[in-house]
């Protein structure tokens, strides 16, 4: 233990953001980060826990009060041999992870908990200032050759610890760039994407062997991939959208969410409009804007619509508005339901819950307004409580560009997902367990969102080296690879 007495004499301490007006007119990372002495005073309050739920709370299973006593003993080089000996990619949790271990923490029961996710940013980011990470090749091949469909942090991670493991891994990726939803979803403000390019060098380095632009079940069949690979593992995401059922849904000016954080990315990454918008821009930019959706994209919508000059923004979700604080005593240490204002709604949107959307008007052909209506909770004949419209409660929104956001409802199934033939969950994933993320058809293996449903980041690299540890256990009879 650290500092035995450091949760009682040093407050928490998280790193700021610089001020919205000055933040809106950029697309770069706006986190000012924390001096290592500080960092290393805030790593001081972890109270070692007999029992660290932190942990629980860690999908990666990151040793969060070792890497913290590291820093704080000013280990830096030991604490980040530590975070990276569980997580593969630390500098992308840092940045666009929900910090569900810091909700866990027992520190958090009086919402003070230690800075967690600073501290393993940090940790990261010192460790590539100061060159300490390098390409780790295997001394040794095993001629043993994997095909990893898709690039997101699944792929990415499977793929890694294979190389690692002495195996040759092709990452074949559909769009023009690696990375998946992390080059294509993730605004550039949340996170830049020279990071993603810094680890694909690495992993080059390491053996893995990456295909662009291709995309599996159009450029090249399944049947191929398994006769030229021994094992191939499909790693893609959930990235079939969940679409608005309204009247009028199909006019001009209403689109996925997607359609309209992909183009902005490719602009940022200096692809000309054409590239960057085949089929047309889809620009914020003095419209009234509408997000449908609560979550993590949505708040991306509003980000991108507020730098692109939206005359306003307007989100609505369809859930009623959270409490301002959980139930410690009903919650804790897991992820809590309560209000949460991100960075991106900071910055500008009036938010609306319990928001049922009706209708779209519009006029010749484009939007112009939104049909919505208040609900309720109502328990039903059964006694179950139902979402129903309050009588009365109907109201217009104005609106130029609605952008929807309301998640994914699994993997994309015609092409690839059809073409491997794998028996599918009641969900519409990818079937697999997580013992060996085999799937139903013979040599391949499902891993991340497309076996899971959409999910957070740091679920997908738990799964991408889980099943990484799967795989090389089929093909060689036993592993060293950690789980």
């Amino acid at each position: 233990m650290g500092k035995p007495t450091g949760f009682l004499e040093i407050d928490r301490r998280d790193r700021s953001y610089e001020k919205p007006a000055e933040r809106l007119k950029t697309w770069k990372e706006f986190v000012k980060p924390l001096s290592y002495g500080e960092v290393g005073r805030q790593a001081a309050r972890c109270m070692d826990c007999g029992i660290p739920f932190c942990h629980q709370g860690c999908p990666v299973n990151n040793q969060i009060p070792d890497f913290n006593n590291l820093v704080y003993r000013d280990q830096w080089r030991t604490a980040l041999d530590n975070l990276l000996s569980t997580n593969n990619f630390p500098e992308f949790t840092g940045r666009i992870c929900p910090a569900p271990c810091e909700a866990a923490c027992v520190l958090n029961i009086d919402d003070n908990p230690v800075t967690i996710k600073t501290i393993e940013v940090q940790i990261i980011d010192r460790g590539w200032e100061e060159g300490w990470i390098t390409p780790q090749p295997s001394p040794r091949g095993t001629g043993k050759r994997v095909a990893v469909v898709g690039s997101g942090p699944a792929g990415l991670a499977c793929a890694q610890q294979l190389a690692r493991a002495g195996h040759s891994p092709t990452v074949f990726e559909k769009s023009d760039r690696i990375g998946g939803l992390l080059r294509y979803g993730i605004p550039d403000f949340k996170m830049e994407k020279h990071l993603i390019d810094r680890r694909v060098r690495q992993m080059e380095a390491e053996g893995v062997i990456f295909r662009t632009g291709m995309e599996v079940g159009v450029h090249v069949t399944v049947r191929r991939l398994l006769d030229d690979y021994d094992v191939l593992v499909m790693a893609g995401g959930a990235e079939a959208p969940r679409d608005l059922d309204a009247a009028g849904r199909d006019v001009d000016g209403v689109h996925f969410a997607m359609e309209f954080l992909i183009q902005q990315n490719k602009r940022n990454a200096g692809d000309p409009e054409a590239v960057a918008a085949p089929n047309g821009a889809i620009s914020a930019e003095g419209r009234h804007v509408v997000v449908i959706g609560g979550g993590d994209t949505g708040s991306d919508c509003i980000g991108t619509s507020n730098r692109q000059g939206a005359a306003s923004v307007v989100q609505l979700e369809i859930m009623p508005q959270p409490p301002e604080r959980e139930n410690k005593a009903l919650t804790w240490p897991n992820w809590p339901l309560k209000m949460r204002t991100s960075s991106s709604q900071e910055e500008g949107c009036d938010r609306d819950f319990a928001i049922a959307t009706r209708r779209v008007v519009s006029a010749n052909g484009k939007v112009t307004a939104l049909e919505c209506a208040r609900l309720e909770w109502v328990a039903d004949a059964d006694g179950r409580m139902q979402m129903q419209e309050i009588a009365d409660s109907a109201f217009e929104i104005k609106a130029d560009l609605v952008l929807l956001a309301m998640g994914f409802t699994g993997p994309r199934q015609p092409g690839f997902v059809a073409d491997t033939g794998v028996e599918l969950d009641p969900r519409g994933a990818v079937k697999a367990n997580v013992v060996d993320y085999r799937t139903s058809t013979p040599d391949i293996f499902a891993c991340g969102d497309m076996r899971r449903g959409q999910s957070l980041v740091v679920w997908a690299i738990r799964e991408g080296r889980q099943c990484a540890q799967a795989v090389d256990a089929y093909l060689m009879g036993a592993s060293r690879l950690p789980r």
